[in-house]
């Protein structure tokens, strides 16, 4: 499958992407330039994660002028996969490519730590390799990951099925003490209402080796290569 990864200005998840599709999943992928305003032949775009901009305003909030976002806009209206990861879901929320907006964490503290997922969905093509209620472990690292949404919004976006993580204890329960930003209803990842375009602040790139701690990051890129394959 071909995947392209989008680098920003201040990106640095962008070789952890690159490694963890080309080298570990042995999948084509090539890096995509912001300034870039037309997109090769892909299946899948991912936007990584980072400091796009220096992340002035807000997070993402500069890399949503980006001309590449055009053609990114552009791909998602046509079907196209897309996948925003920690900056990258920020940056798809400011362009209004998933709905909500991710705020500074409630107790403002920057974190880097392992997080556990409770699968919500498994119809998505970003976790199809998934069950309903699967925990995985993966890590987050962000200062600006409290999600928010208005509750009739977030009532919707729950009845769509397009929440598909949330924080929870290892056992899958979710409680306060497992989310790390304060998100509403410990969201960690949605999609948009067609199910092509996902975003969640956690980093799958960075456990998909075990040398690395974990590989449960592995399951949501293998869903997407299953998902192209029509498997």
């Amino acid at each position: 499958m071909r995947f392209g990864v989008v680098i920003f200005p201040g990106s640095w998840s962008d070789g952890d992407c690159f490694h963890a599709l080309k080298n570990v999943l042995g999948q084509q992928v090539q890096y995509l330039w912001h300034k870039d305003r037309e997109l090769p032949a892909l299946d899948c775009v991912v936007l990584p994660g980072g400091f796009s901009y220096g992340d002035y305003l807000r997070a993402g909030a500069i890399a949503r002028f980006s001309p590449i976002m055009a053609a990114v806009e552009r791909f998602a209206s046509g079907g196209g996969l897309v996948m925003g990861i920690c900056n990258g879901f920020q940056a798809l929320c400011e362009a209004g490519l998933l709905p909500g907006a991710l705020m500074r964490n409630v107790h403002l503290q920057f974190r880097c730590q392992w997080t556990h997922l409770r699968v919500e969905a498994s119809n998505s093509p970003f976790t199809r390799a998934c069950r309903p209620g699967q925990v995985l472990r993966v890590p987050v690292s962000h200062g600006e990951g409290n999600y928010y949404l208005d509750d009739a919004s977030a009532d919707r976006l729950e009845a769509n099925g397009q929440v598909l993580f949330r924080y929870c204890a290892p056992q899958g329960e979710v409680t306060p003490e497992a989310n790390p930003n304060g998100s509403l209803r410990n969201i960690a990842g949605i999609t948009n209402a067609r199910g092509n375009v996902m975003g969640m602040m956690p980093h799958p790139e960075r456990c998909c080796e075990g040398i690395m701690g974990g590989v449960d990051g592995r399951y949501l890129f293998e869903s997407i290569i299953q998902a192209l394959a029509g498997e």
